[in-house]
């Protein structure tokens, strides 16, 4: 059974420009202790996708359901049960805490709106530091007197407060140096591995979705132009896009960098506001035919088990 389950999901934005079309009929599916990478250049509806499961935005059609249960119509008490099965790493380790609240409030503030007892929070908030590497004296501090690395520590803290089943890890490492982002997703995969949670993981960055992912979905202007296993995706990608920004990722091997194919993407990525007709991709894509510019593709089956959006693969 999938912990969550996206059906045709759109997310749009009324601006003084236009309508953004942010996200633009995403179907997916997370399963049960699975980390799902969700990669993808800046400004393609990663982020927004995140918040939308979170009902931090609203969405403009399709279903989100999660264990089970389709959210769009919650109200308030259903919603505030959904949130303690879902909860979110945010990317600014700085900006998602008070800085006039200690660490202590930070952790204890999911127990509190939970109405837990005071005892009970207090001994929870004090395994909760234990459980993300830091000293039980972390509580009476404030956000200033720590690293980005322990700050987003504290972070993924309070995200596990209520034992919740998904967290969305919003670019939770890409605010981090280099060692400390090392650090940070260990620390993931040591929690994961312990309590079974499922992670929804979005970066730009593939390196670190390489070594975090158990699948990858690929996402651009909006919508899904490959899903499929982790090693599919990296040994043999299907889709023009997911091969443009596999060789546009660093290597650290020179002999392995030199021999990658390279396969740059041309132009800029378009405009939600006034997407292209027929594939989003075709305006960038090398292998663009005038079907592509007419009927847009959708999700089907490819070679190695994985999905992909292109008429011509």
């Amino acid at each position: 059974m999938s912990l969550l389950a996206l059906h045709d999901v759109h997310v749009r934005f009324n601006t003084a420009a236009g309508i953004v079309h942010a996200v633009n009929g995403v179907s997916l599916e997370l399963a049960v202790g699975e980390t799902l990478g969700l990669v993808g250049e800046s400004g393609c509806g990663k982020s927004t996708l995140g918040k939308a499961i979170m009902k931090l935005v609203p969405i403009a059609g399709g279903e989100i359901v999660v264990d089970g249960v389709d959210i769009a119509p919650l109200g308030r008490d259903r919603l505030a049960e959904m949130r303690r099965k879902v909860q979110m790493i945010f990317q600014d380790p700085y900006g998602s805490l008070n800085p006039r609240s200690t660490v202590g409030r930070s952790v204890a503030q999911p127990l509190v709106i939970a109405g837990w007892k005071p005892d009970a929070t207090n001994r929870r908030v004090e395994t909760l530091l234990g459980w993300v590497g830091l000293p039980s004296d972390a509580r009476q501090r404030y956000p200033h007197e720590f690293s980005g690395g322990q700050r987003q520590r504290i972070g993924i803290a309070r995200a596990l407060a209520l034992n919740p089943k998904l967290i969305i890890c919003d670019e939770p490492v890409s605010a981090l140096d280099v060692s400390v982002r090392a650090q940070v997703i260990n620390l993931l995969e040591d929690l994961k591995s312990q309590f079974g949670v499922s992670y929804l993981f979005i970066s730009h960055d593939l390196s670190v979705v390489e070594h975090i992912a158990d699948r990858v979905a690929v996402m651009y202007l909006g919508t899904l132009v490959e899903v499929g296993g982790r090693d599919q995706i990296w040994r043999h990608p299907q889709h023009p896009y997911t091969k443009a920004l596999l060789a546009a990722a660093p290597i650290a091997d020179p002999k392995a960098a030199r021999a990658r194919q390279r396969s740059v993407l041309q132009g800029e990525l378009p405009s939600p506001i006034d997407p292209p007709a027929g594939c989003p991709f075709q305006s960038r894509c090398p292998i663009a035919q005038d079907r592509c510019r007419l009927d847009r593709p959708v999700l089907r089956p490819v070679a190695g088990g994985a999905q992909a959006a292109c008429h011509f693969i």
